[in-house]
């Protein structure tokens, strides 16, 4: 008998790939005037994966600096918000090119129920987000009852 994996974040990913595809059949009925917000808003890339121990999530975001990201938990969601800010000029014999990468960015997950929010960790390396979310720690002493 084969062992089944249960995958806490399947069905958000799922939730998104659905706001995803409408958000692109609205972009694409919309006339491109009205498109232009005021701040952009991006959605970076989610890698999740469990072992026995803990949740570990983490979060692509090039260009963020750590003092723009909030990782936070309220009403046992974890919320991972922040802004992307970047702006690349160059100028040359009759050419300026300006890149800018910029726009706000909020990812949010039900915490299992099995996860310690009062243990959760977060670091960043290299543009990537670690977030490391450990698991209760279940005691595997069994106690006997005595049946009266």
């Amino acid at each position: 008998m084969v062992p089944m994996m249960i995958d806490p974040f399947r069905e958000l990913r799922d939730i998104e790939k659905k706001i995803a595809s409408m958000l692109e059949l609205e972009k694409n009925i919309i006339p491109a005037a009205a498109q232009a917000p005021k701040e952009a808003i991006w959605m970076p890339a989610v890698n999740e994966k469990e072992d026995e121990k803990a949740y570990y999530i983490e979060v692509d975001l090039p260009g963020v600096k750590k003092e723009d990201i909030n990782v936070e938990v309220k009403d046992n969601i974890l919320v991972i918000s922040g802004e992307r800010k970047f702006k690349k000029e160059e100028e040359d014999k009759g050419y300026k090119r300006v890149e800018s990468f910029f726009g706000k960015f909020e990812r949010r997950f039900t915490l299992p129920a099995d996860a310690d929010p009062e243990r959760i960790e977060a670091k960043v390396e290299d543009g990537v987000l670690y977030i490391t979310i450990p698991k209760i720690e279940q005691h595997q002493n069994a106690k006997k009852i005595e049946v009266k």
